[in-house]
């Protein structure tokens, strides 16, 4: 557990750097895949017919779901397929354990499966907590951006890290 810990300048350099593009798809088999395994039955999430007499141009995306990473060997993780960009500054916290902090996702319209995205993202804020059980923990807020191929914002998502 950490007594003490300060966030160095060159972990606030990263703060506000945005990540080169990425693309994200809304694939049927995905789309359906992650309602599947959180649980929905509507017929909406699953069915074509379903979704458009419910007012949707295709099947939508279930809530959380933003669509996945299009894979590239060249610059992905092949364990976890997130890309690696070498020319932006990567965050090293050096404490040895994570939490998930949760996140929130903004939409400005459903995403529905055909949506080919763009997305962009960035350490937004960096700050340290003191918890009681873990000590002080470094927090980091991320915000990731997912625009359209018109380059129309359709959802933005804040999420944290806890890193004690």
């Amino acid at each position: 557990m950490a007594e003490s810990f300060e966030i160095t300048p060159e972990m606030q350099a990263v703060v506000g750097v945005e990540s080169p593009p990425w693309t994200v798809e809304v694939t049927s088999t995905s789309a359906r895949a992650f309602a599947r395994g959180v649980g929905y039955t509507d017929p909406v999430y699953f069915v074509e017919d379903a979704a458009r007499k419910a007012g949707y141009e295709a099947i939508p995306a279930v809530p959380t779901y933003l669509g996945t990473g299009v894979y590239d060997p060249r610059v992905c993780d092949w364990r976890y397929g997130a890309p690696r960009f070498p020319d932006t500054p990567d965050l090293h916290v050096p404490l040895p354990n994570l939490l998930d902090g949760g996140a929130e996702t903004i939409y400005e319209r459903p995403l529905v499966v055909g949506d080919v995205l763009t997305q962009t993202s960035k350490v937004s804020s960096l700050e340290t907590r003191r918890s009681p059980s873990l000590g002080i923990m470094v927090v980091v807020t991320r915000e990731t951006a997912l625009k359209d191929r018109a380059g129309q914002l359709v959802a933005t998502q804040r999420s944290q890290l806890l890193f004690y």
